[in-house]
């Protein structure tokens, strides 16, 4: 008989690590896979904002840990997957969510600039998601990789969104999501990515105050920005077997402005 759609979401006996876990999209998708039973270790750069992010799921009655560790660091990265392995057993879902953006006219942009964006958007995640699977799901035959990209990763801005690392390096997420989930689904392994347009946060303030959500909003379709529970269920499908078919797949969660841009 096959299974309930319940059943089918439940991550009750599975582990995840969210890397940028401590606010925003990154608690946002703590929050989901706690809420569907699945113990959560978090990772951000600050201790301070991990505590009351654990505390906070904590309190909601998630089994919630966290790590300190910077994501752009490769010394670091490797850290955390060990000691996420050795604290909680095994990995069955990353998230790959740790991210930097950085605003300027292509032709000025700080070469170091670029390099931090990168570091931190593309080649984290590769590292991140090499160290996990060789420890943890290739040798269990078993594993969930979602990788939070963007829409600025399908296309080109507005003249006013100057972020041409930012949008590279989304880009590549997108396609480093693709071909990872190509090469690993031999091991049970799917890699998916979401692409969220914007959600307001601490990285986005400054776009928002000079833009002002109005507008930003007039650009959806759905006359909206998102908020803190619409990326819940995609996160839910791409991690529970209810997503287990799909792999090497992203998905748009940003109100229907890719459909009018051409994403």
């Amino acid at each position: 008989m096959t299974r309930t759609v319940q059943q089918l979401f439940n991550l009750e006996g599975k582990t995840a690590l969210v890397t940028g876990g401590s606010r925003g999209l990154g608690l946002q998708l703590a929050q989901a896979l706690g809420e569907a039973g699945a113990k959560i270790m978090l990772s951000s750069r600050k201790a301070g904002d991990l505590e009351e992010a654990a505390a906070d799921l904590q309190a909601a009655g998630i089994d919630a840990r966290w790590i300190a560790a910077d994501a752009s660091k490769e010394e670091d990265i490797r850290r955390l997957a060990d000691e996420t392995l050795q604290r909680m057993g095994h990995i069955d879902i990353l998230v790959n969510n740790a991210g930097a953006a950085w605003g300027a006219p292509a032709e000025d942009h700080p070469v170091e600039a670029w390099d931090k964006v990168m570091n931190l958007n593309i080649r984290g995640y590769f590292i991140l998601s090499q160290h996990v699977a060789k420890a943890s799901m290739i040798p269990r035959q078993s594993g969930r990789i979602i990788n939070v990209a963007s829409i600025a990763g399908l296309g080109g801005n507005p003249p006013d969104m100057q972020t041409i690392a930012y949008n590279t390096s989304k880009g590549a997420v997108v396609n480093f999501t693709r071909a990872l989930g190509a090469e690993w689904g031999k091991y049970n392994i799917t890699v998916n990515a979401i692409c969220p347009g914007f959600f307001p946060s601490r990285m986005t303030k400054g776009t928002l105050e000079r833009l002002g959500e109005d507008k930003l909003a007039a650009h959806a379709p759905l006359r909206r920005l998102g908020d803190d529970e619409d990326l819940k269920g995609l996160c839910l499908l791409y991690a529970s077997d209810a997503g287990k078919h799909i792999t090497g797949q992203w998905l748009a969660v940003d109100g229907g402005v890719s459909i009018i841009t051409g994403g």
